[in-house]
């Protein structure tokens, strides 16, 4: 039976996007993002956006698996009906396990539908808890000299947080981190080692940096994402909190992380675990009483936005990484949240994200 909020059509197509200069991480080089949208219709007239950034060393998802996922998901869907998304995400979950990218972005576009429709904004949605958060701003790895600069940039913007990816050469690693602290010294810094130390590298990295007074808020997956037993050893014995990202995909990966100690923060991604699962990861933390941090892959104001809204309705997160629209040289999108410094103002929002194509 058709009801207003009956799916009338799903559509797919890629979304290439280039960056201000090329990003890289322990895992590798991003030239670009190369990412998928998604638009949702209902039988009201309501239109959804979603958006999915896949990450092959993150996730084992690239655009051309991300496309195919989300055509075979886009398929199924019309004449079901959007205001049973929970069930749709589950039958989604049971029947596209692995293709976590292409979920998110069709839970987003699905929930952006559906609350279109019903003329809420989607940080409500989830709960209404907060209209602001506050995201830092990454500098990928570089030399020391264009660390400098970009940190100095970074302050001018107002933006007061730094995250720093690092998990390449230890003295290179230190040299980058020494240069952004001296051009941002009231700048928060954290971490985000990718996968790219041992807990002894990453111990004496820690070790280094406090000697010359610094002293990062926290240290994101410095270990490979199943090394768990190096993961508790590494929480127990650094003096900094230690988060969890490419170690937890679901609930199941949280309650280990709570059961074995591995982590003190966990880093939820709508990109790597979709909407569903990353509330059910909520509700763990929340339950264990663990710090929360969102954060992405390289997605444009769409999903960062998407994601904004899920943790200003939710609320409680210690850490916000949504800055890569940030990074996007001409993003094409606008709306979903006003931006001062690194602050994201949601409550101009009035149905869905709010996001429109420009």
């Amino acid at each position: 039976m058709s009801t207003p909020t009956s799916i009338t059509s799903v559509t797919v197509e890629p979304l290439n996007l280039p960056l201000y200069e090329p990003f890289q991480i322990a895992t590798g080089v991003f030239p670009a993002a190369n990412n998928v949208i998604v638009r949702v219709t209902l039988a009201s007239g309501a239109v959804g956006l979603g958006e999915a950034s896949p990450s092959l060393p993150s996730g084992g998802e690239t655009q051309a698996t991300v496309l195919a996922g989300a055509q075979a998901m886009a398929e199924v869907l019309p004449e079901r009906d959007a205001a049973s998304w929970r069930g749709l995400a589950q039958w989604l979950r049971a029947n596209f396990k692995a293709q976590e990218c292409a979920r998110a972005a069709t839970e987003m576009a699905l929930l952006d539908a559906l609350t279109r429709h019903h003329g809420v904004p989607l940080y409500q949605w989830f709960g209404g808890t907060q209209t602001r958060i506050e995201t830092d701003l990454t500098i990928p790895i570089v030399a020391p000299e264009r660390a400098r600069e970009l940190a100095s940039a970074i302050a001018a913007r107002g933006i007061r947080i730094i995250k720093v990816k690092v998990g390449g050469d230890l003295g290179d690693d230190e040299a980058r981190v020494v240069a952004i602290h001296e051009a941002a010294p009231a700048a928060t810094l954290q971490l985000d080692g990718n996968q790219g130390f041992s807990v002894t590298s990453a111990l004496r990295f820690l070790a280094r940096l406090e000697a010359r007074g610094i002293i990062p808020t926290l240290f994101e997956q410095p270990l490979y994402r199943d090394d768990w037993l190096g993961m508790t050893d590494l929480t127990a014995r650094a003096p900094v909190a230690i988060c969890a990202d490419e170690s937890v995909h679901t609930a199941a990966d949280a309650i280990r992380v709570v059961r074995e100690r591995a982590a003190h923060i966990i880093n939820i991604k709508l990109m790597k675990s979709a909407f569903l699962a990353s509330l059910d990861i909520v509700g763990v933390c929340h339950a264990a009483r663990l710090d929360l941090m969102i954060g992405g892959m390289m997605e444009s104001r769409l999903g960062s936005a998407a994601a904004a809204h899920f943790a200003a309705g939710i609320g409680g997160f210690v850490s916000i990484d949504l800055d890569t629209p940030m990074l996007i040289d001409g993003d094409p999108f606008t709306g979903g949240y006003a931006q001062t410094g690194g602050v994201y103002d949601l409550a101009g929002v009035t149905a869905g994200h709010g996001v429109a194509q420009r």
